[in-house]
């Protein structure tokens, strides 16, 4: 166990900011499994920005790496293409 305050807080912190990482990260799969499944082009055209801003964000906090954000924005916008 910590010794210092200052260890103490950073636990506490870095607790927090795990917690808001994980819920961010699985709120952002979740929309990107839910633009996947619609079959309607009009609806995934609505729902595309709205993931794709979610997945920049992700890349910006750097909870995914860029690549894999710039992979994910990449295949989501042929499969609305596609459609």
């Amino acid at each position: 166990m910590a010794n210092h305050k200052s260890a103490l807080k950073r636990i506490r912190s870095n607790r927090a900011k795990q917690l808001r990482n994980k819920y961010q990260h699985k709120t952002t799969r979740n929309a990107v499994r839910n633009l996947r499944a619609v079959t309607e082009k009009k609806e995934a055209e609505e729902l595309l920005p709205k993931v794709v801003a979610m997945v920049d964000k992700l890349a910006k906090k750097n909870i995914i790496h860029k690549n894999k954000a710039s992979n994910l924005k990449s295949k989501l916008s042929k499969q609305v293409a596609s459609l």
